[in-house]
């Protein structure tokens, strides 16, 4: 650069830096004055439900929520989990833990095994029609459970399947999401990689088992956290279809105490609330222990 070049670049005014919005240590406050608005908004019900489960159902009854620390919690918490009752004297709330958790694994472990072996067919084997077929699959996603419940429950009573996890899980595990997702995975892998497995020698099975599914894990990961929650808080499906009180799930409990206002009965309100609060649990556990993966599962695009 001549002198000339410097002598102009320096008489040229260096433009401001924009005006940033007020800091604190690096954070801007506005962001966080917002985010913990929400913060609020979203744990405030949750944080009362929890507190009021701890008072007695009668109190609850005459006025309504609290926000203080009651006398309750144990009693209240272990009477939820230990006592035995229904009609027939024999239903705990780890019972119905331990069913609700049976069709929330299987439901995400049967969507994802379907969806997967559903999406595979699709991409990688050529047959007629297979884009039709797909978007037939995907169609289904306009008919949710509650306008195909009266043909799915006649179909799991002519088989025999009703008050079985069979007839529980089985009904449910066709996904037309988690094969759409499967679907645009597997159309993002790398042609080279089909055909280094051809030339090794490997068949359709072993490229799936070898290669598909290592590279699917966090796919894998993000769907089995979505269909468990999903299965999890179902309500209407095992309502229809279990009759026997040993196949009740946690959430269907919930309901069963509610239930329990007969003449000058008064419902266990804080019992329900702490059934609502376990319910809670695992389906929170598991996202905040997963959550990495169902993140890394649905943006990664890198194979």
């Amino acid at each position: 650069m001549t002198t000339t070049e410097l002598e102009q670049s320096a008489s040229v005014p260096h433009a401001k830096p924009a005006p940033s919005r007020k800091t604190f240590g690096g954070v801007r406050i506005y962001d966080h004055v917002v985010l913990w608005f929400g913060v609020f908004l979203m744990m405030a019900p949750l944080v009362v439900a929890f507190t009021t489960s701890s008072f007695d159902h009668v109190l609850i009854h005459r006025q309504g929520m609290q926000f203080g620390w009651g006398d309750q919690f144990s009693q209240t918490y272990s009477t939820v989990l230990n006592q035995q009752g229904g009609f027939t004297g024999e239903v705990t709330g780890w019972l119905m833990t331990q069913n609700s958790f049976i069709l929330g694994i299987g439901f995400a472990v049967g969507k994802i095994v379907i969806s997967m072996l559903a999406a595979y067919a699709i991409v990688y084997f050529r047959f007629p029609f297979a884009t039709l077929a797909f978007w037939i699959i995907f169609m289904t996603l306009l008919l949710p459970l509650e306008v195909r419940i009266l043909p799915s429950y006649e179909v799991v009573q002519q088989l025999g399947l009703l008050n079985t996890y069979t007839g529980l899980i089985l009904p449910l595990i066709a996904s037309a999401t988690g094969t759409f997702f499967f679907r645009q995975f597997f159309k993002s892998v790398p042609n080279e990689l089909l055909e280094a497995a051809r030339i090794d020698g490997a068949n359709a099975w072993r490229f799936l088992i070898d290669i598909l599914v290592p590279l699917s894990k966090t796919m894998m990961a993000a769907i089995f956290i979505i269909m468990f929650v999903v299965g999890w808080n179902q309500y209407l499906w095992p309502t229809l279809m279990t009759t026997d009180e040993t196949y009740f799930t946690l959430v269907r409990g919930i309901k069963q105490v509610m239930q329990n206002m007969i003449g000058a009965d008064i419902p266990k309100y804080n019992e329900a609330l702490a059934m609502a609060m376990l319910a809670m649990i695992p389906p929170v556990a598991v996202i905040l222990i997963f959550q990495r993966m169902f993140i890394k599962g649905l943006v990664e695009q890198e194979k």
